[in-house]
């Protein structure tokens, strides 16, 4: 459930309800006030990731707040008034530096731990990498190399791999 505690309309503390009108009475955080009437929805925000191809490889960055050794996917939040496709653009320009040249959707996919809709893209890019603040290093990896996780963004990457004909197995978490 959310870590919503209060009304954002009136401060009062929300309880969790089950609503009526959802299959199976899914619970929710409502203001008990009936004249406030408001309802928090919880709904998955959307993230855009992108399996950037740069010179042939693949580029995986590792955030600051990660352990050693784990690399990912670019990935971001979609912001308002932007098209997925101008989102991937956007986050693989201000993380890494890097152009998109070409744009290609993979799918979507649910990453249900964190409340999150991945919608995934392979991207060609050039330019020079120059990584933002909030990543600490990269790696070029070549795409039969590439490791993929079981959940959200290893999802998309696993796909990728079959459409090209590359073996791939499964690991437990990033960086395995």
């Amino acid at each position: 459930m959310s870590d919503y505690r209060f009304c954002p309309r009136c401060a009062t503390s929300l309880i969790e309800r089950a609503d009526a009108d959802a299959d199976g009475g899914r619970l929710r955080h409502v203001c008990p006030d009936d004249d406030c009437g408001y309802v928090h929805w919880n709904n998955p925000l959307p993230v855009v990731a992108a399996i950037v191809e740069y010179e042939g490889k693949i580029l995986l960055a590792r955030n600051a707040a990660w352990a050693e050794g784990v690399f990912a996917l670019i990935t971001g939040f979609l912001e308002a008034g932007e098209t997925p496709e101008e989102g991937i653009a956007r986050e693989v320009l201000e993380e890494t530096s890097l152009q998109v040249r070409e744009t290609e959707l993979i799918g979507v996919y649910e990453f249900i731990r964190k409340n999150e809709l991945i919608i995934a893209y392979h991207v060609k890019a050039e330019g020079t990498v120059a990584l933002s603040p909030e990543l600490l290093e990269y790696r070029l990896v070549e795409p039969a190399k590439l490791r993929p996780w079981k959940a959200g963004t290893g999802q998309a990457l696993g796909e990728w791999m079959r459409r090209k004909g590359l073996p791939f197995e499964f690991v437990e978490r990033p960086g395995q």
